[in-house]
């Protein structure tokens, strides 16, 4: 049943995500990616604060919105609760490096991939 509640929040999300990227925007600068970044770190927080300090809340109900909805919009949000987490218990060391190579292995990690998808299409 869990995997329901994910599968439709991850829809919502998918869909406000998708939503966001029609709003007609002319620069090159990813500014509704990182607007949607912005917005799904924002909603992740607000429901970690919502769900940590409240009983009555079904897993389910923290699966819909957490997982689903969240990480259909953007798992930037995930990325952005994680290293705060590490940052806000005093592990500024481990919180660095986290931020540092997830930024810098996932922009890698496109490359290679990009490389790779090359090789297989000649």
């Amino acid at each position: 049943m869990s995997f329901l509640f994910v599968a439709l929040g991850g829809a919502l999300g998918a869909v406000a995500r998708y939503t966001i990227s029609l709003i007609p925007v002319k620069t090159g600068f990813p500014v509704l990616t990182l607007i949607t970044n912005i917005l799904g770190a924002i909603l992740i927080g607000f429901i970690v604060g919502i769900t940590s300090n409240r009983e009555g809340i079904s897993e389910n109900t923290v699966l819909f919105w957490k997982t689903g909805v969240c990480g259909g919009f953007t798992t930037f949000s995930t990325f952005s609760l994680e290293a705060f987490n590490l940052f806000d218990k005093k592990q500024y060391v481990y919180g660095g490096l986290y931020v540092a190579l997830s930024v810098i292995c996932c922009i890698a990690g496109i490359y290679c991939g990009k490389k790779l998808a090359d090789m297989i299409s000649l």
